[in-house]
């Protein structure tokens, strides 16, 4: 079978021939339908590394065919023929155990494609909106909203929360943000997006300010959601990958509360469930975030748009040979 590498060098990603897996008895083999791209790690941490990268870790989200199915598997109702998200690098099959719930799902027949493999991106945006204790009746402004940020925007608006802000600088991600169920998106480009939220917030700032925003561009991104939150809100950092340390004022944090990452009182595997539902259910949007598709041959270039083109490129999808029908 064919998977994905990044060998030596910026940017340099190829596909290389290795042994299909063999599965325990306990584990299915699993034919890849669609992939996605996540920018964040796969980008910032993973195509743009001077150093070769374990195949392991390129990519964390595809949806396929269960092909093959150990007799443990089976007696737990893994058959072939189901169609399942799996947790694996980007390539033709991957295997899973079935025990696994952080790994593997089996999921409805009915769901869509595109809805099965963007699981690997949305559950942790769930666990984050639970995460940032927002309330009922908070405001909650989440900063940036490339993938992972609209979909954590997207969260937090169907746990309920009273009023969702967002803020970015590319007109492809306000808009979308608008589209998806933010209250108010503020373009960063045009006003000053703390005063912005100082103003919708009658002056006292937000209850809880998530910022999204990963890679150099976080940094300062960071500093304004200081001074977006008030005076004993919660700010909750989620983006990644920032190049330097954060500018930690300690005058600023005073009486407020920071979060980083996951703060959750039950484990991610069910979480993975709970999130399916939330997109089978249409809660969550995920085909609108979709703006390109490529053969999965193609994926050098589906990671040069990704890379190069942030003001086009959102949700990147890798479609392999077909495990099933397209629909």
């Amino acid at each position: 079978m064919k998977r994905l590498v990044k060998g030596a060098g910026y940017g340099n990603v190829s596909f290389e021939d290795v042994p299909l897996p063999a599965i325990t008895a306990r584990q299915v083999l699993v034919q890849t339908h669609t992939s996605v791209i996540a920018r964040g790690s796969e980008i910032l941490r993973r195509y743009r590394q001077t150093g070769p990268v374990d195949p392991a870790i390129m990519g964390y989200a595809l949806a396929g065919t269960i092909v093959d199915a150990g007799p443990a598997a089976r007696a737990a109702g893994c058959v072939p023929g189901d169609r399942a998200f799996v947790a694996a690098p980007h390539a033709e099959y991957a295997t899973a155990d079935v025990d696994d719930g952080t790994r593997f799902l089996r999921v409805p027949s009915h769901m869509p494609w595109d809805r099965i493999a963007f699981l690997g991106v949305s559950r942790g945006p769930v666990a984050w909106a639970i995460s940032s204790g927002a309330r009922p009746d908070d405001t909650v402004v989440v900063l940036g909203q490339g993938l992972v940020g609209n979909l954590v925007m997207q969260a937090h608006r169907a746990r309920g929360v009273g009023r969702v802000l967002t803020v970015d600088t590319l007109d492809l991600r306000v808009r979308l943000s608008r589209e998806l169920g933010a209250d108010v998106a503020i373009d960063a480009s045009r006003v000053d997006a703390v005063a912005a939220v100082r103003r919708l917030t009658d002056g006292r700032g937000t209850d809880v300010v998530v910022d999204c925003v990963g890679g150099p561009p976080g940094v300062s991104s960071f500093a304004s959601a200081l001074e977006m939150v008030k005076a004993d809100g919660v700010v909750h950092l989620i983006g990644l990958y920032h190049g330097r340390p954060l500018p930690l004022d300690s005058g600023r944090l005073q009486g407020k509360c920071l979060i980083g990452g996951y703060r959750l009182a039950e484990p991610l595997g069910p979480l993975r469930a709970k999130t399916a539902a939330l997109i089978d259910a249409g809660a969550i949007r995920v085909e609108p975030l979709i703006t390109h598709r490529f053969p999965a041959a193609r994926a050098a270039e589906a990671f040069a748009l990704l890379d190069q083109h942030l003001d086009r490129a959102l949700g990147v999808i890798l479609e392999w040979a077909p495990a099933a029908d397209a629909g």
